[in-house]
């Protein structure tokens, strides 16, 4: 006895059905929905009336695809299902005649019920012969349909369980479609949801897969093969030995002879149509980020991803999130640069190899919007292949010993924008410019002068053990990168020669916690567990070196602050979306830049003026006097501002240089080990830096930066100073400390007023109420030098007053 005979239930309901269609099968052809209520009775004991006759809405899961900000190069795509619905209209004839021919030659003359077919099936099925379905292309159609608007597991397996009452459902179903929709809806539906195999779901994935062409384009050989796949996907895989022959087979022998039977081609053609190769191979389906690593792209990708995630517009879950993106059919269009994408990874490959253990990290982003233009690195962006690895052991010690592999070259880490264990790298005096706007936020002007030392002994408390503290206290003691660097300095002067002995005393005049304030409203994330502790505010009033660039930053954390200067001080959340639109051409209010003020414009604008000191720019309202990077405003040929940043024992190395239209961040760091041995050259940062935002400014209009529309921002209240030559040093302090200024002791110089007493102040003439002036002390040399001034005009100032 065969096994399904042991089944008593299955078998009565069989024989019943098949009892119930031979009285039906004639009348069937002119009363189909009184058959249809026999049958469903003898199938369930439901009455066919009873069963549902409309479908739920649904929609089947659709590629979404990522664009450039051309909207015209595609990144990448996202897709639980490789499927992209295309009307008929744009679906070869070839392949509608093949599907017909292949899976329901009557498609065109019955009613969604083929009873002939149905009642051929269960007899022959009864009989222990190979099973036959006798589901027509409309019965199909209805299967997957309740299948993909299941809300439930149940759902899904009453819809696709091999059952009679199952097949009476779909009928009912069927019957009612058939009413609604015409023969060519119900083909372009059924089209464009059957599966094909090798991940792809209907005609324009099955296309794309295994031809690499578009549906409108194939041809009849191609089409009968598609169309012959359908009815077991697996079994009829070309990919495999045995699946090429069944495939083969099924196209020659019934799928082409078929079309010829229906009339859909000639004789001839079928004969052509057999000689068509068939593809042992298919094309690899691209999904996710990964898939974009030779276009190196995928930094970006990885950027743009985990922003959907953290949208909770898109569900309220990360699985709800995901599962909208891979099954939505957006079309997203990204805010990246594809020309800028190209040029930065040149510009760093120019620098430094993908192999090297220290990474060159790339970030753009566009002043006044936040659209983030580039994400790049000397890193490819992919998963290390475990059988065979590429990447070399970690550089960390710890990790070496282990056998952990490194990042280098392949990793999916997002190096630049951080997240999950990237917390950041140090950015060095890069950090300066929040201890500048604080101080500007303050009513410190720019021409604000502070008295550098070699080594300034602050307020801040640190351990007595420390290398950094004064000897035999517990007191924070910076000096200046290299040493050196004391004398009388403003902003200007201050941050184009980046002295830490200036910007120490300046925090501690505004308190540290408002620095911390200010790089907050600017968009850095303490991520760092320590970080961000320190930040909170009971505990940044003693974070004294956080204006040398102590916390991590990100690249593109760092490029969007300082983008917010060039934005007048209104702060834009980073983005990578230009638009997002649905399938159905709907635009998405998601996406678009979200702009807070986080300083005043003046303020913005002051700060971005002294700015332009460290990378060789002029500035308009002061006189800079020293650069750090001064190669950047030749080779830009724009306006330019910035900062370079460096770190302890040259750890890391940065520049941050930005115009009107682009601030672009570099760092060179070691992002597997931060306490490496290590010495990062700004020889390879800064001209990757600055080499990229020049490739972006090509062609563009210079545009200048806007002034203040106060003077008082940036010169403050300007004093008269009281003329103390050959006065005694104590006469003199106190002369000047009565006029409102903070009065130190000088150098000796040559003078003619006698030894010891005051030759004269630094500066002369006017400067900021309560800013620094220093008492040059004569030697009595007797020098009987003219003082420096206008041709012309011997002693009159050579510069605006306060603009040293």
């Amino acid at each position: 006895m065969r096994r399904h005979d042991h089944n008593i239930f299955l078998n009565a309901t069989n024989l019943l059905i098949c009892g119930a269609l031979a009285g039906v099968v004639v009348a069937a052809g002119v009363f189909p929905a009184a058959a249809m209520s026999g049958l469903a009775a003898k199938a369930g004991g439901e009455t066919f009336a009873s069963l549902p006759g409309e479908l739920k809405a649904f929609s089947s899961p659709q590629i979404s695809r990522i664009y450039a900000s051309d909207n015209k190069t595609q990144i990448s795509q996202f897709y639980d299902e490789f499927r992209s619905d295309v009307p008929l209209r744009d679906i070869s004839p070839n392949m509608r005649n093949a599907m017909i021919a292949a899976e329901d030659r009557e498609f065109y003359h019955h009613r969604g019920v083929d009873l002939k077919g149905v009642a051929r099936a269960l007899v022959n099925n009864n009989n222990g012969k190979s099973k036959q379905g006798a589901s027509t292309i409309t019965m199909q159609w209805v299967r997957m349909s309740l299948a993909y608007s299941a809300t439930n597991p149940q759902e899904v397996i009453d819809a696709t369980v091999d059952s009679p009452k199952r097949k009476v459902t779909e009928m009912k179903y069927a019957l009612q479609v058939e009413k609604e929709l015409s023969k060519d809806q119900i083909l372009e539906r059924y089209l464009n949801i059957a599966p094909f195999g090798a991940q792809a779901y209907g005609v324009f994935a099955a296309s794309q897969v295994y031809f690499n062409k578009k549906p409108k384009d194939l041809t009849i050989g191609q089409a009968a093969m598609l169309a012959g796949v359908v009815k077991a996907p697996t079994f009829y895989n070309p990919g495999t030995p045995e699946g090429y022959k069944e495939i083969l087979q099924r196209r020659n022998n019934y799928v082409i002879p078929g079309m010829v039977e229906m009339g859909a081609i000639t004789q001839a053609q079928a004969d052509k149509a057999i000689k068509e190769p068939i593809p042992r191979q298919v094309r690899p389906v691209a999904n996710g980020c990964v898939s974009v690593a030779k276009n190196m792209w995928g930094f970006f990708c990885d950027y743009f991803y985990r922003w959907w995630m953290s949208r909770e517009e898109f569900g309220a879950t990360p699985y709800d999130r995901e599962r909208r993106l891979k099954s939505g059919g957006y079309r997203i269009t990204t805010t990246m640069d594809v020309k800028a994408q190209a040029d930065s990874r040149k510009n760093i490959n120019d620098l430094i190899s993908d192999k090297s253990r220290n990474a060159m990290l790339l970030a753009g982003v566009e002043p006044g919007n936040g659209k983030v233009r580039l994400l790049q690195a000397n890193r490819r962006y992919k998963l290390d292949n475990k059988a065979h690895p590429q990447n070399h052991i970690s550089s960390d010690p710890k990790k070496a010993k282990r056998g952990i592999r490194g990042t280098y070259p392949n990793t999916t880490n997002p190096l630049l924008s951080g997240g999950g264990d990237i917390t950041g790298y140090q950015a060095g005096s890069t950090m300066k410019m929040f201890t500048m706007v604080a101080a500007l936020e303050k009513g410190y002007p720019l021409a604000y002068t502070i008295k550098a030392e070699k080594q300034y002994k602050s307020g801040y408390i640190i351990s007595s053990s420390n290398d950094a503290a004064c000897k035999g206290t517990h007191f924070w003691c910076p000096q200046n990168s290299g040493g050196g660097g004391e004398g009388v300095y403003n902003m200007w002067t201050g941050f184009g020669k980046s002295i830490n002995t200036f910007f120490v005393p300046l925090e501690e005049r505004v308190g540290a916690e408002n620095v911390v304030d200010v790089a907050k409203r600017f968009g850095i994330k303490f991520r760092a567990a320590s970080d961000a502790v320190l930040a909170q505010p009971r505990n940044a009033r003693q974070w004294g070196a956080f204006t040398l660039g102590v916390s991590a930053t990100t690249p593109l954390d760092m490029a969007n602050a300082y983008a917010t200067l060039a934005g007048d001080g209104m702060y834009c959340e980073p983005t990578p979306i230009e638009r997002i639109q649905t399938k159905s051409g709907e635009k998405l209010d998601v996406g678009k830049s979200h702009c807070s003020r986080a300083t005043s414009k003046d303020v913005a604008r002051a700060a971005l003026d002294a700015a332009r000191c460290p990378v060789g720019d002029s500035a308009q309202l002061g006189h800079c006097n020293g650069t750090t990077a001064r190669a950047t405003r030749g080779i830009v040929g724009h306006p330019v501002f910035g900062k370079t940043g460096t770190t302890d024992h040259d750890k890391t190395a940065a520049l941050i240089a930005g115009t009107t239209s682009l601030v672009v961040a570099g760092y060179m760091v070691n992002p597997d080990y931060q306490n490496h041995p290590d010495r990062m050259s700004h020889q390879i940062s800064n001209p990757a830096v600055w080499n990229t935002l020049a490739d972006y400014m090509k062609g563009k209009p210079k545009v200048q930066f806007k002034k203040p529309e106060s003077s008082k921002i940036a010169y403050g209240d300007q004093r008269r100073i009281p003329d103390v030559e050959c006065d005694s040093l104590s006469s003199a302090r106190s002369r000047l400390a009565d006029a409102g200024f903070s009065v130190s002791v000088g150098h000796d110089v040559d003078s003619k007023c006698p030894a010891g007493t005051a030759a004269g102040t630094n500066p002369s003439g006017r400067t900021i109420k309560g800013g620094v002036v220093v008492i040059e002390v004569s030697n009595g040399k007797g020098a009987e030098k003219e003082k420096p001034g206008l041709p012309g005009f011997p002693g009159l100032p050579t510069k605006p007053p306060g603009r040293r």
